[in-house]
């Protein structure tokens, strides 16, 4: 006998994507149009490689951007017949394709870097060209902190993704501004090319984050230890009271949580009693992790067929 966990109202709640994160993704679409002028115009002044390099991680925000109001429009379409649980993972697709063109403007950055380290080239108009991209980055860290705040709150791994990439592009502009500073101060044209090199990798670990998380997503990785661990000592509660459990499995599916278990009750007790308790055991479930979707399956203590579906195919 299997029992399903929780009201209608609850499994809305956990599985609906709101179409308001949308609004989100105009605002890192809009954001990244910005720095992309401002970024463009501080190269052209200066002709230096790493600014250069700022204005083509920008053109890689614009693109994650569209992908992420892309994704947001799907994920937010209610279960079909289709898709039984939701469209929640298209936002892997969005994180995962972010971190692909992450790496690509990396090795974008990396060829033009080094053509200039062979070639070098005097910078010019440093002043002006630095006071563009300040205001360019100023405008991606308010635009990143607005981002990762609605992430965290709507548990949406597409705004985070946005949000952290923006923050990268500050601590990136932040290198490169220093670097071209350097350079007007020095006069040592090494400085530019190096600095982009750094962007470079920089932007390899994030692109590689990125997409290891978007893969990890697509294939149903377990929730968080600190999660799991917090259903574990829910059902262990219950087998102190002479209530077993066995095959328990969590994963994570975009805003979704989802923890699956086969609790073992008294053979001889009615079915109306292991459904109460077993309501009561996932509403536990739910409070300590309140956008879980829980399924129980109840089986009777004493009969060994019982210890038989302890894996996955049985």
């Amino acid at each position: 006998m299997t029992m399903m966990a929780g009201s209608a109202a609850d499994g809305d709640n956990a599985r609906m994507i709101p179409a308001s994160l949308r609004h989100y993704a105009w605002l890192s679409i809009g954001a990244a149009l910005a720095t992309i002028a401002l970024k463009g115009v501080a190269w052209w002044l200066t002709g230096s490689v790493g600014l250069l390099s700022d204005a083509l991680e920008s053109l890689v925000n614009l693109a994650g951007a569209v992908m992420a109001l892309a994704m947001l429009t799907l994920a937010a379409q209610p279960e079909d017949r289709s898709h039984a649980y939701g469209h929640g993972k298209a936002e892997y697709f969005s994180s995962g394709f972010e971190g692909l063109l992450i790496l690509l403007a990396a090795i974008a950055i990396g060829v033009a870097a080094i053509s200039r380290l062979l070639h070098p080239q005097a910078i010019e108009q440093v002043g002006i060209g630095l006071a563009v991209s300040v205001i360019a980055s100023i405008i991606n860290f308010a635009t990143a902190r607005i981002l990762l705040a609605a992430g965290r709150r709507h548990r949406s791994i597409t705004l985070e993704a946005d949000a952290h990439h923006l923050m990268t592009d500050v601590w990136t502009s932040a290198g490169v501004i220093v670097g071209v500073g350097a350079v007007g101060l020095t006069g040592w044209l090494w400085l530019d090319p190096l600095l982009a090199l750094l962007v470079a990798a920089n932007i390899v670990w994030t692109g590689w984050r990125l997409i290891h998380r978007s893969a990890d997503g697509l294939m149903d990785v377990a929730l968080p230890p600190e999660q799991h661990q917090s259903a574990v000592d829910i059902l262990d509660a219950y087998r102190r009271q002479g209530i077993d459990y066995h095959a328990l499995r969590t994963r994570q599916s975009g805003a979704r949580s989802f923890v699956d278990v086969h609790v073992l009750v008294p053979g001889a007790w009615t079915v109306q009693r292991g459904h109460n308790l077993l309501e009561k055991l996932e509403a536990d479930i739910r409070r300590a992790l309140p956008h879980a979707t829980v399924l129980t399956h109840m089986e009777p203590l004493e009969d060994p067929a019982s210890h038989d579906d302890l894996r996955l195919d049985r």
